[in-house]
């Protein structure tokens, strides 16, 4: 499962897809006379020649009007231009400045097949979008929750601040607003393994006194469990893969206008972090590559067709030393905001065409 926010501050700004050939734009200077970016070819091709992909046509989950968009990315791909110096991206060391500032290449997106709807799967579609053989899904969420506290550690005092008010929003909200967006608010918290018998015996003792079971769950979860409201207890959470020797297990709490809905207790302990946009950052970072969320909206989402297919992009917090890899979100619903479950999108590097041609320049 994904987590997307709507008003990321850790997101560049949408990039809605549109068709080039109906409002052409100006080509970028020195375009058609590169044959292909000069990066790392192996970076280029290594997911495609590791992942079978799936045609568009096979994809379950998805209306025609989606289809026909994904199926024309797929025939005329997207343009890629190395970034340079612009949005505060500096070039990477062993890289020449010249030759980044005008590399340029095509990516033909496939599906890269389903992904276990286990929690992980934004590390694992991000696994297998880069083609990664060696390192396994819980790796790269253990490298991601690394790279956070290691630049954490680095920011001011008024970017930290930022940094928690933006997490508390998402995981700990406050529920006296928000209701204009959402029909059911989630508060995560985290509760200690080794204290979950302790944590049952404080909240029969208040069921023996005549309080409702979930009322008294949440009574004692929200005194005795760590609110996920900060940075630090991000990289708690988020270091939650749902296996056996995860420290913590995450409690949710669902709330409607009218009061609490839910407790899950998740007392099997398979309850994952599911990836959000500051994860996808950290990843970014990490890899020193950017990182595409391809999003196909349907009806459901009161979206016109020429909109139903977009970009989200997330650069890394420093240099930009190879090209991007794409994932892919079947949205159900404006209001769940996409974030339902990432899959792989494997891109196909080819040569570059004239800026009129392609899909969509990134």
């Amino acid at each position: 499962m994904g987590k997307l926010i709507c008003d990321s501050t850790t997101s560049s700004p949408v990039i809605p897809w549109k068709d080039p050939t109906a409002a052409p734009a100006p080509a970028p200077s020195s375009i058609d006379a590169i044959a292909a970016v000069d990066l790392s070819d192996d970076i280029l091709t290594a997911a495609a020649t590791t992942t079978t992909t799936t045609t568009w046509d096979d994809v379950s989950g998805l209306e025609d009007q989606q289809k026909r968009h994904l199926q024309r990315l797929h025939a005329k791909g997207v343009l890629w231009k190395h970034p340079g110096n612009n949005n505060n991206n500096k070039i990477c060391q062993n890289q020449n400045q010249e030759d980044d500032s005008s590399s340029a290449v095509v990516f033909r997106l496939s599906h890269g097949g389903d992904v276990e709807a286990d929690g992980n799967c934004l590390f694992t579609a991000s696994q297998k979008a880069m083609g990664l053989t060696e390192i396994t899904a819980r790796d790269l969420r253990r490298r991601t929750v690394k790279r956070f506290l290691e630049d954490l550690g680095s920011e001011s005092g008024i970017e930290r601040a930022n940094i928690d008010a933006a997490i508390k929003h998402m995981y700990s909200p406050d529920l006296r607003s928000g209701w204009g967006i959402h029909v059911v608010q989630e508060l995560k918290l985290l509760a200690k393994k080794v204290d979950r018998e302790s944590l049952d015996s404080a909240i029969e003792e208040l069921v023996n006194l005549g309080m409702q079971r979930e009322l008294a769950a949440e009574s004692i979860y929200k005194e005795r469990c760590i609110a996920v409201d900060n940075g630090q207890n991000w990289a708690k959470y988020m270091s939650i893969s749902g296996s056996p020797d995860d420290e913590y297990n995450i409690i949710t709490l669902q709330y409607t206008e009218e009061g609490l809905l839910t407790v899950d207790e998740n007392r099997e302990g398979h309850a994952a972090a599911f990836g959000d946009d500051i994860a996808i950052e950290c990843l970014a970072t990490e890899f020193k590559r950017e990182i595409y969320v391809v999003q196909a909206h349907g009806s459901d989402a009161m979206v016109d067709e020429d909109n139903c297919v977009f970009f989200l992009p997330h650069r890394p917090r420093s240099e930009i030393c190879g090209p991007p890899f794409f994932l892919f979100m079947k949205g159900t619903g404006w209001c769940g905001a996409g974030g339902d479950h990432y899959e792989p999108l494997i891109a196909h590097s080819s040569s570059v065409v004239s800026h009129e041609k392609v899909a969509l320049v990134l």
